[in-house]
């Protein structure tokens, strides 16, 4: 599972973060966080790419397409729902998809939550 490899990564490298942490934005609903720098203030998601409607690996399905375009359409719009509603909070938030590099999501990591240090 890809966010597993992230976090595992991430507490090798002397990272400290909550997983599925709740935060509760200013409109009353509560998302829960893949992955939470507390002190930094920073959201991570982990997006499947079928879930999430990757651009590059997204697929549409071949049979109840009248469920599941709509369905996917609106995860797409909570993500972004989300994203708004954390900002208005005083969050950053950073959305990695599945197929990313563990190492690549990690360099972009390292230089969010310390960004003085030279990799």
């Amino acid at each position: 599972k890809p966010e597993v490899k992230l976090r595992s990564a991430l507490h090798r490298s002397g990272l400290r973060f909550r997983q599925d942490y709740a935060v509760k934005l200013p409109n009353g609903k509560v998302v829960h966080l893949d992955i939470a720098f507390t002190r930094k203030k920073l959201a991570v998601f982990v997006d499947g790419c079928f879930w999430h409607s990757c651009p590059d690996h997204g697929t549409t399905p071949k049979s109840n397409q009248a469920y599941w375009i709509p369905k996917l359409r609106e995860n797409v719009e909570r993500d972004r729902a989300v994203d708004a509603g954390l900002a208005n909070a005083g969050w950053r938030v950073l959305r990695v998809w599945e197929h990313t590099e563990t190492s690549a999501a990690m360099d972009c990591l390292i230089n969010l939550v310390r960004p003085n240090l030279v990799n």
